[in-house]
């Protein structure tokens, strides 16, 4: 029997792969609250598709979606907490307004390119605006493993995916050698 690579499961599920054009270009953000029937309806398909990605494999560090990873070209992500049991956060429009100095390097997966894990440097803290739905802009701050998680779905927002940010001269390796799936990021206390 052969093995189905990771990346082919998730193009099987609807996750546009890597190389795909929609992937390196910034996505359209929403005019809200004019186009909130369109905002619902790309969360909605976002959620749809989380639920199936959770089915084929489970994520202890979170999962993050971005629009045009299921081939819409629209500012918008859900990310679902390392904490099932913790709402899932939805972006719309988001743009980070502030970062901090502190910053740590860890693995990143990504469902574009599930092959691979690459180490990332990230800022521990980051500020967000988003959109609500109403037009009003929300103010949020995360830290550690969420910033990183936010981070990385604002970056597919952008056109960018983890390669971009990773240090000169570091590649990622095939998941067969990343030796922390099924376990959190692991941040001092």
């Amino acid at each position: 029997m052969i093995e189905v690579q990771p990346s082919q499961r998730m193009r099987d599920i609807g996750v546009v792969q890597h190389g795909a054009g929609i992937l390196a270009e910034p996505a359209r953000p929403f005019g809200l609250p004019a186009d909130q029937a369109a905002a619902e309806q790309v969360v909605d398909r976002l959620f749809a598709a989380m639920e199936r990605i959770g089915r084929v494999h489970p994520f202890a560090k979170g999962m993050g979606l971005a629009a045009p990873q299921i081939g819409i070209g629209r500012a918008a992500a859900a990310v679902q907490p390392p904490d099932p049991d913790a709402p899932a956060i939805v972006l719309l429009n988001p743009r980070i307004t502030e970062r901090s100095e502190d910053a740590d390097e860890q693995f990143e997966g990504c469902l574009s390119f599930f092959d691979v894990r690459g180490l990332v440097p990230r800022p521990l803290r980051i500020t967000v605006e988003t959109t609500a739905l109403d037009g009003t802009t929300v103010t949020t701050v995360y830290e550690r493993g969420l910033a990183r998680l936010i981070h990385h779905e604002i970056d597919h927002l952008e056109g960018l995916v983890y390669t971009a940010r990773m240090r000169p001269g570091v590649q990622p390796i095939p998941v067969e050698e990343y030796r922390q799936t099924g376990r959190s990021w692991a941040y001092d206390s």
